[in-house]
C-alpha cells in the first residue's frame, strides 16, 4: 500500500494525479473554496483509496469548529464534461468536530467507486498523518 499525503502544504502527489488548487480562507467570492483535480488514469497502482479528510487550521488555537461553518460540502464532477458525479453534504451538528472525513475514493474490482464517510473528529491534520502512515 502506498500512502501519500496531499493538502495546502503538499500541493500535489508524486504521481501527480492529484492536486490541491489551494484555499480561500474567507469562503468569499463564487464556486468552490477549495479544488482538487484528480486524474485518475495517472493514480499509482498501488493506491487503493483516495480518501478527503478536510480539517479547520489551527482550529483549537482559534477556537473553532465545524458547528461554525455552514454549507460544508463535497462533491465530485467530471472535468471534462462538467458533469456532477457525486455530492455529499454535511447537514448534522458538527459542534465539536475539527475535522471531517467526507468520504473516500477506492479501487473495488478495476473500478474506482466513491463512499460517502461523514465522521467527524476532535483532532487536527496530524492525527489522520498518524493514523494512516501506521
Amino acid at each position: 500500500m502506498l500512502i501519500q499525503f496531499v493538502f495546502y502544504n503538499n500541493s500535489q502527489s508524486p504521481d501527480a494525479s492529484v492536486k490541491h488548487e489551494g484555499d480561500s480562507r474567507t469562503g468569499e467570492g463564487v464556486g468552490d473554496d477549495e479544488t482538487i483535480q484528480i486524474d485518475l488514469s495517472k493514480v499509482d497502482a498501488l493506491v487503493q483509496e483516495i480518501v478527503f479528510i478536510v480539517t479547520i487550521h489551527e482550529a483549537e488555537q482559534r477556537k473553532q469548529n465545524f458547528g461554525q461553518v455552514r454549507n460544508s460540502f463535497i462533491r465530485i464532477y467530471d472535468n471534462a464534461t462538467e458533469k456532477q458525479i457525486a455530492k455529499y453534504e454535511l447537514d448534522e451538528d458538527a459542534s465539536a468536530e475539527t475535522a471531517i472525513e467526507f468520504g473516500k475514493l477506492y479501487r473495488k474490482d478495476g473500478e474506482w467507486r466513491f463512499q460517502a464517510v461523514g465522521a467527524g473528529y476532535k483532532s487536527g491534520l496530524q492525527s489522520f498523518v498518524d493514523r494512516y502512515a501506521a
